[in-house]
């Protein structure tokens, strides 16, 4: 049986409300998701961790073998009473990673496209899109095709064509990765300008944690198919509670058991903590925070231990070391500069001393 539109469940909050189960030989997510109207949510993860299978069941391309969607209260897709919505009559826009503009089409029309085919008239389709253009700051290339368009501009085109149709709900599947790093920057500013004056719900799909941090309210984390982490950006940065979460905000993180200010990471290390605590917790500290020294250290840093490194590679403006501790492998990133590299006389394989002082550590509850 096909649903439709008009079947909304009464007293549901308007917004997003997920369970999306989909099954397949190898892979299964499931993955619970809310959205607020007005709210902007990112799905960040690995590779393979099911961001773009989730993004494709919010858009209907991929059906649910399990679980529901509703959007502001309509069922769209409910496998266990047999209730589907046809893509095409969902009131969804999506952006794809690639925009998808028609070749053929010029600026103006791309994005009247989807309002002709609800049968919105000719003229009033293509004013309501010159419109949509004009806020985009592109009505000077309403008449341009795709192929004459910048990267940024394509963006902005593609954007508009996703919200000529009035969608309750914008989805967005890496919504800046096709654009070069200088076009980048003023894209997401612009971008995230225009989904803060979007009503609706908006799911963003990127591997970029820059992306998600400006353009998102709350990140949801996704690895192996289910949410590990979710939060707002800050949160998210603070507390990270998975290896990829802190490789993604630039954290040394590690799960120990905490004794008033010391907590055990192995059997044969354990790290000083600002924080006095109790039980099972994560340890993090930025790699800013580790200095290395050729012999050991007479510093006042309570952590200190023999490491090996394992690479090296350039940062920004500082090079990122990569090594692992002797006692219990205990694998660490430093942010050194160039001339302390030069000085040290670090390559692959030196042995070191790492050391990190308690009070840049962050230590809290597992």
């Amino acid at each position: 049986m096909t649903g439709t539109v008009e079947d909304a469940v009464t007293g549901t909050p308007p917004g997003l409300d997920a369970h999306l189960v989909v099954e397949r030989e190898a892979f299964r997510l499931d993955v619970r998701l809310r959205v607020a109207p007005g709210e902007v949510l990112a799905l960040l993860g690995p590779n393979g961790a099911g961001k773009t299978t989730a993004l494709r069941a919010l858009a209907g391309l991929t059906p649910l073998t399990g679980g529901r969607l509703q959007l502001d209260g309509v069922p769209l897709d409910e496998p266990g009473r047999r209730r589907r919505v046809a893509p095409e009559r969902r009131p969804v826009g999506v952006i794809f990673q690639d925009y998808l503009l028609f070749p053929h089409l010029s600026a103006l029309d791309n994005v009247a496209f989807g309002p002709r085919c609800q049968g919105v008239p000719k003229a009033r389709a293509r004013a309501e899109a010159a419109e949509l253009l004009a806020r985009m700051g592109l009505s000077d290339h309403a008449g341009v095709k795709p192929r004459q368009l910048s990267g940024g501009q394509a963006q902005r085109v593609a954007l508009a064509r996703a919200l000529a149709t009035g969608p309750r709900m914008l989805l967005l599947d890496e919504p800046l990765a096709a654009l070069d790093a200088g076009a980048r920057l003023d894209v997401r500013a612009e971008l995230r300008r225009h989904l803060a004056a979007f009503e609706a719900v908006a799911v963003l799909v990127t591997h970029d944690p820059l992306d998600a941090m400006v353009l998102a309210d709350r990140l949801v984390v996704i690895e192996h198919g289910t949410v590990v982490q979710e939060g707002t950006p800050a949160e998210i940065a603070r507390r990270p509670r998975t290896d990829y979460v802190a490789r993604l905000v630039g954290l040394n993180l590690y799960r120990g058991r905490a004794e008033g200010h010391e907590v055990a990471i192995g059997p044969e290390l354990a790290l000083a903590t600002a924080e006095k605590l109790s039980g099972p917790v994560f340890v993090a500290f930025p790699p800013s925070a580790v200095a290395l020294h050729r012999t050991r250290p007479e510093s006042s840093a309570r952590n200190a231990w023999r490491a090996v490194i394992t690479g090296m590679e350039s940062h920004g403006d500082q090079i990122r070391v990569a090594l692992t501790g002797e006692a219990g492998g205990l694998p660490l990133a430093a942010d050194l500069t160039t001339v302390a590299v030069a000085e040290l006389g670090l390559e692959t394989g030196t042995p070191v001393w790492a050391s990190v002082k308690a009070a840049q550590t962050h230590a809290y509850p597992a």
